[in-house]
């Protein structure tokens, strides 16, 4: 049986997510990315690999370099999945926003 990490763990981490937000623009060498961080270069190469694993990053060899690319798709399936929850909250806001206004002008 196959384990796979739960992209929803993997973006909890503040240093994952930073290096998806660095990543999200241009395509990085591990090493270009460890640079950006006060972490060992080991410690950034698990959470790549975790990313990795996650479908959130994408390699691509060019020469003897494994550039890390960002996996727009991946994030956009957890965005989806976000939604309705982020509008069902908005909704019992914008109500609460009501109650409060009324209360106000009472």
């Amino acid at each position: 049986m196959e384990l796979r990490r739960d992209v929803f763990q993997a973006i909890a981490d503040p240093t994952r997510r930073a290096i998806l937000v660095l990543i999200a623009s241009q395509a990085l060498t591990p090493s270009a990315i460890a640079e950006e961080f006060n972490s060992t270069r080991q410690t950034i190469s698990k959470h790549i690999q975790i990313l990795t694993e996650c479908e959130l990053l994408q390699q691509e060899q060019k020469g003897r370099e494994i550039y890390y690319h960002f996996n727009p798709q991946k994030m956009k399936e957890v965005a989806d999945f976000i939604e309705p929850f982020k509008q069902m909250w908005e909704d019992r806001f914008d109500r609460i926003d009501i109650i409060i206004n009324k209360l106000k002008k009472q």
